[in-house]
């Protein structure tokens, strides 16, 4: 008998096939759709809580799948393409991936999963210098988030 995979399982698959990948994940006091509400906005709560992101627009949406327009807080600009739908999101750019997972937690609550960083170019790998800091980061920001709003 075979168990689907919630999206955090199905993150940690996701990262463990990306060299250099780094996974955070914490357990936050809110029940899933709050949280995914502010995860999943792409264009509001996202960039609330991760620390480089100044602005993303979303440009297309055709079901599930995604194409964004993402500039950070340094300048950089990446065109994402992926997916987005409730507790999961993937997206990718020449340069850039992001990944974020949400679950409901057993006993109450709701386990988050962050991944991503820049891009090797050319591969399907993750440069992992400060990677693990600003997801830590970005975790925080959310959980601060989530606890001021509720």
């Amino acid at each position: 008998m075979t168990h689907p995979l919630d999206p955090v399982r199905r993150l940690r698959v996701m990262a463990a096939a990306v060299p250099g990948a780094r996974v955070v994940e914490r357990v936050l006091p809110a029940p899933l759709e709050a949280v995914w509400a502010v995860m999943g906005d792409l264009e509001g709560g996202f960039g609330a809580f991760q620390p480089d992101m100044r602005e993303v627009r979303v440009v297309r949406v055709d079901g599930d799948r995604v194409e964004a327009l993402a500039r950070s807080h340094h300048g950089f600009r990446a065109r994402l393409r992926g997916y987005v739908r409730p507790g999961w999101c993937w997206l990718q750019s020449r340069f850039l991936i992001i990944g974020m997972a949400a679950a409901p937690e057993p006993g109450g609550g709701t386990r988050i999963a962050l991944t991503g960083g820049v891009r090797v170019p050319g591969r399907a790998a993750i440069v992992p210098l400060g990677a693990r800091r600003e997801l830590e980061r970005a975790a925080t920001r959310l959980e601060a988030l989530l606890l001021s709003s509720g």
